[in-house]
């Protein structure tokens, strides 16, 4: 069933919210013009509840369908822009240096809430659908935020579902895979001492930017030799800080990066293995190292059973050869992995088309995606409940 007629009348009117939240881009949790407007537009919708400050600035609205029901869909969209100085161009473009929607968060949001007005108009099904507005998923946590304060119990949500646009994917398609979908992202700090001396002198130096540079390089062997080749690993050293000036040599240096994985085996042999490899070469020149290493977000793994019912919904949107059911999984890390351990679901990809790549000062969500998107999440609710 292609897009609902419903959904094409409000295509335009949802691309205007959309392009105003464009506009005004926030961050992390400091979301609340984005978390006001979503409320008043769910009240306005007349949702039956409207509940404001889950997980500091999230927003969560609850329809109930025409007929009871034991189920209780979650939806979930996230708010929080990036802090990038938007290039687009757009006549809607962001008015504030330095911020800018540059991963679609703000397409998101309004598919979600062009869904939950549809939803409240119609309310053809059989039970409750809870939409979920979540700050702070750029590195924040937003997801882990409302959970711990109570999203699923609260609630009662027995299943929950996310989306996300993908560069690249035609509009109108979609790409999703049951289990290990995106990455678990963690993140490291190394600070190497040495003794510091006058870069004339080097016989008198502990050298840590000799040290370091042997440390970078011999981290890099632990995916090439130590990771199992049928797995996928990612060691990035990102950030190095030596000294301040030419003709000293720093009495320490500091090495931080990420570390992606997909399987929390893996996880743990890339963390002693980078304990082992600094502390050893550090060693061997006289020097110590130290080593900062915090889990981030989990592996995103999307539950078999609601996978596949993802996956025909989105058929029934795009067609079957709209739907890739076997996509690659990326190496890009997800906080809704939090919503996905707690309760079975899925998370799925909707195509943005030939546009610039997330995260990049170029991006722009695509509005065409927009009456896609919407339609999903509603015949996801009155599938998954009929009336």
């Amino acid at each position: 069933m292609p897009i609902i007629n419903r959904v094409a009348a409000l295509a335009d009117e949802i691309a205007v919210w959309r392009q105003d939240f464009h506009t005004h881009p926030e961050l992390d949790y400091d979301v609340h013009r984005t978390a006001g407007i979503v409320a008043d537009k769910l009240k306005a919708f007349g949702c039956d509840e409207v509940v404001t400050g889950l997980g500091r600035t999230g927003v969560v609205g609850v329809i109930k369908g025409r007929l009871p029901g034991d189920k209780v869909i979650g939806m979930r969209a996230d708010m929080d822009a990036l802090p990038i100085h938007e290039e687009t161009g757009k006549p809607y473009a962001s008015q504030t240096p330095g911020k800018m929607h540059a991963c679609g968060h703000d397409g998101h949001t309004s598919m979600l809430l062009g869904a939950a007005r549809y939803l409240a108009e119609t309310r053809n099904f059989a039970g409750t659908a809870v939409v979920i507005f979540q700050p702070a998923e750029e590195g924040g946590g937003g997801a882990k935020a409302m959970l711990d304060d109570g999203l699923m119990d609260r609630f009662g949500v027995t299943e929950v579902y996310g989306m996300h646009n993908m560069p690249g994917l035609p509009v109108g398609a979609f790409a999703l895979r049951p289990g290990p979908l995106m990455a678990a992202a963690d993140r490291f700090s190394l600070q190497i001492d040495g003794r510091g001396a006058h870069a004339a002198h080097p016989h008198a130096s502990i050298d840590t930017v000799v040290i370091a540079s042997q440390i970078i390089i011999a981290l890099q062997s632990i995916v090439s030799r130590n990771v199992d080749p049928l797995e996928a690993a990612v060691v990035s050293v990102t950030y190095v800080r030596a000294g301040d000036t030419f003709n000293v040599l720093p009495q320490s240096v500091t090495l931080k990066g990420t570390v992606r994985t997909l399987n929390p085996a893996v996880q743990d042999l890339i963390e002693a293995r980078m304990g082992e490899i600094a502390t050893g070469i550090a060693k061997l020149h006289g020097a110590t190292a130290t080593l900062d290493y915090v889990r981030g977000y989990p592996c995103t793994v999307n539950h078999e059973q609601q996978t596949g019912f993802a996956a025909k919904i989105a058929a029934e949107i795009a067609g079957p050869d709209g739907v890739n059911v076997n996509v690659a999984p990326t190496m890009g890390a997800e906080d809704f992995s939090y919503m996905l351990q707690a309760r079975p679901g899925a998370f799925i990809f909707c195509g943005n088309g030939d546009t610039a790549g997330l995260h990049n000062p170029g991006y722009d969500f695509d509005d065409k995606a927009i009456p896609v998107g919407v339609s999903y999440w509603a015949r996801l609710v009155e599938t998954a409940m009929p009336a």
